[in-house]
């Protein structure tokens, strides 16, 4: 599949594409401007985008899964701890839809602050 990136203030994040419909239905969208919002060591942003949440969908994610969150809707990149997290896992608020892998070191998300502009584009 494609690439898609994420454009931060100061940074861009790229990331590719799995075969998923939430990932047809997200790049189908793009490009997409939104604002970083952050909870513990994730993340989000809302996003126009209205997709079911799949089968595969969960909370958990390993750092570096990119997920749809069909309860924003939103997209959620986790990086570590959320305020929910048991131990040193990255759990998400509900299952989510994986539908990227990030490319380059996701802690680096660790700079942005809520209401920080993200461009979300093809890559």
């Amino acid at each position: 599949m494609a690439r898609i990136r994420f454009e931060f203030d100061t940074f861009t994040l790229e990331a590719e594409l799995l075969d998923t419909p939430t990932a047809k239905a997200i790049v189908a969208a793009l490009p997409i401007i939104s604002s970083a919002l952050t909870w513990g060591e994730e993340v989000y942003f809302d996003i126009p985008v209205e997709v079911a949440r799949e089968k595969t969908a969960r909370a958990i994610v390993t750092p570096g899964e990119i997920a749809y969150w069909p309860d924003g809707p939103a997209i959620a990149i986790g990086f570590g701890r959320t305020p929910i997290s048991q131990r040193d896992e990255t759990r998400l608020a509900s299952p989510c839809n994986v539908f990227a892998r990030a490319l380059g070191d996701v802690k680096t998300l660790a700079a942005v602050k809520a209401g920080t502009k993200v461009r979300v584009s093809v890559g």
